[in-house]
């Protein structure tokens, strides 16, 4: 019988047949142990004004805090079996699209869409002149700043790529003064 050596002491190893109901005790709870990892994840604000988020609350919180049960947003097995065969069929033809065939040109004609097919045009088409009234400038304006909307950021900056899709028209409050309704 072999020996297994255990900090302080020295065991005898169990035959392995009896070592088998135990290896399968501890499969068992490794199975369960993403459920019993899966707790109420609560929300509450403290009073320096903070939101913070943590599985256990301090008593003084208790009413304040908004808990959720985390299993519900598990994914079930088939679930997740669904989601890494759509993530490898995406990888798939992520891969045969980077693929340069033999040739090193691409024969396939390209794929285009209604959008691509356009010209390339900023937004405002419009341009302002000299001769541009007033209400016109405004308008432009706001169609200048809508066109760049969804390249902010949230710190108000504006992403590189809005410069490419839209033209910066400056504000007309220097040359009409403030805008009236």
């Amino acid at each position: 019988m072999a020996w297994l050596l255990w900090p302080g002491r020295a065991l005898c190893a169990l035959p392995v047949l009896a070592r088998l109901p135990v290896a399968l005790i501890v499969v068992g709870f490794g199975l369960f142990a993403p459920l019993a990892q899966s707790t109420s994840i609560c929300r509450w604000v403290d009073e320096s004004g903070r939101t913070q988020l943590s599985d256990v609350v301090p008593e003084q919180y208790k009413k304040l805090a908004t808990c959720i049960d985390s299993r519900k947003y598990e994914l079930s097995p088939q679930q997740q079996r669904e989601a890494e065969s759509r993530a490898a069929e995406q990888k798939k033809r992520a891969l045969q699209d980077a693929a340069v065939p033999p040739g090193g040109v691409d024969a396939s004609p390209p794929v285009t869409t209604g959008a691509e097919s356009l010209p390339n045009a900023k937004r405002p088409t419009e341009a302002i002149t000299e001769t541009t009234d007033c209400a016109s400038r405004w308008r432009i304006y706001d169609e200048s700043a809508a066109c760049f909307g969804p390249y902010k950021t949230t710190q108000g900056a504006i992403k590189p790529e809005g410069f490419d899709h839209c033209n910066d028209i400056p504000s007309p409050e220097i040359t009409c003064g403030p805008r009236r309704n």
